[in-house]
């Protein structure tokens, strides 16, 4: 009777264990903010849920923060806010983003050296093209992103995301 009811745990386990799994792998996962990049939205050690399933049924939306691979092959994953999709005309003057003509009215963002220009604070225009998203983090003067990225082997610049790489979107805070 015993060898029974320890083995009746043990499956349990087991398959808890495996449904979790399945769930981070598919559905959501926790991840770190390990940068300040996001400040003043989210702060370096705020631990964050990752949704993995939103954009299997639907594209990233301008204005949200998405969770992704980065193209300039940094070996783990950033977090960054979607600026411009497919279609739109995105341009920086002056650290202004200027989105399909108007000027982008952003509550979020920062800059920490407001009086120097740095590279990638005069930028296009450019076109997003299919397939991609223009991001930029919400700290602009201290974050790699679409203004600044540029490829390790060649220096060539690289201004958007590959859709392919998007992993999730931020859903909350733990």
């Amino acid at each position: 009777m015993q060898g029974l009811r320890t083995s009746r745990v043990l499956v349990i386990i087991l398959v808890t264990v495996g449904v979790l799994l399945l769930v981070r792998k598919f559905a959501c996962e926790p991840i770190y903010i390990a940068s300040d990049s996001m400040l003043p939205t989210l702060y370096k050690g705020h631990h964050m849920v990752q949704d993995k399933l939103v954009y299997r049924f639907r594209e990233p939306a301008r204005g949200e923060i998405i969770v992704f691979e980065s193209p300039v092959g940094e070996g783990h994953g950033s977090v960054k806010r979607v600026i411009a999709v497919p279609g739109d005309a995105v341009e920086i003057k002056e650290k202004r983003v200027i989105l399909n003509g108007e000027e982008l009215p952003e509550m979020y963002k920062r800059h920490t050296r407001p009086g120097t220009l740095l590279e990638g604070d005069n930028l296009g225009p450019l076109t997003v093209p299919e397939g991609s998203l223009f991001v930029l983090g919400d700290n602009r003067d201290e974050s790699m992103d679409s203004a600044s990225w540029k490829a390790p082997s060649t220096g060539e610049r690289i201004y958007f995301l590959k859709r392919s790489a998007v992993t999730g979107r931020i859903r909350g805070i733990y």
